[in-house]
């Protein structure tokens, strides 16, 4: 009888260590701070990355994010902040995988008074990012801003400790997105920010002839 039980225990115990491993949330610790008047916060969040199965070359991959406040520390509103003008900007750091070194994403959050604390968002914020080469490399936690625009940040939530992150192993699958044979690349287009390179070639001033000798 104990031979008999034996067999569908193993298999039972088998089958369960071949599921994937509930997601759990890992601690982060944040210090905020509000652009406008520079007041800073503390507040700590327990935040979940979700990786994608099926990361490849060229296609746009998702990274889930969820995160939730520890303790009692909330994150404050500003005071002048009107309702519907702050959104949520998920950022997360990637390592390891050549050209590729961050994810981003938006989170609409609920009703937003002034000088009370804002709600995280309820649902998963999709974090969006595209590699251009194959590769294995590390996703970890990273800022979260509030603004209207990731670019018109009126908090800043920078990781207090960065050494103590959680890394998320990342696959990504498929050859390196380079120009086939044949085909031309374009050229770069300037940085409005940077000025074109000088021509450093001199004309002769005018009225003044060049005698060439061979």
């Amino acid at each position: 009888m104990r031979v008999r039980l034996a067999v569908p225990a193993m298999a039972l115990a088998l089958a369960y260590a071949a599921l994937p491993s509930a997601a759990h949330a890992d601690t982060v610790a944040y210090t905020c701070e509000t652009i406008a008047t520079g007041m800073q916060q503390q507040i700590s969040l327990d935040i979940e990355l979700t990786m994608p199965t099926d990361a490849t070359v060229g296609a746009q991959m998702t990274i889930g994010w969820r995160g939730s406040y520890v303790g009692s520390a909330r994150l404050l509103a500003p005071t002048t902040v009107t309702d519907g003008q702050l959104k949520m900007y998920a950022y997360a750091g990637i390592d390891g995988i050549d050209r590729l070194t961050s994810a981003t994403g938006v989170g609409q959050l609920g009703t937003v008074t002034p000088g009370q604390p804002i709600t995280l968002p309820a649902t998963t914020v999709e974090m969006k990012t595209t590699a251009n080469s194959p590769g294995t490399g590390t996703v970890h936690a990273a800022a979260v801003n509030f603004g209207p625009t990731p670019q018109e940040r009126v908090i800043e939530c920078e990781v207090t400790d960065k050494e103590s992150l959680r890394e998320y192993p990342l696959t990504v699958g498929g050859q390196s997105a380079g120009p086939s044979p044949g085909e031309t690349t374009d050229t770069p287009t300037p940085d409005p920010g940077t000025s074109a390179p000088e021509d450093t070639t001199t004309s002769p001033p005018s009225g003044v002839s060049v005698t060439v000798l061979v």
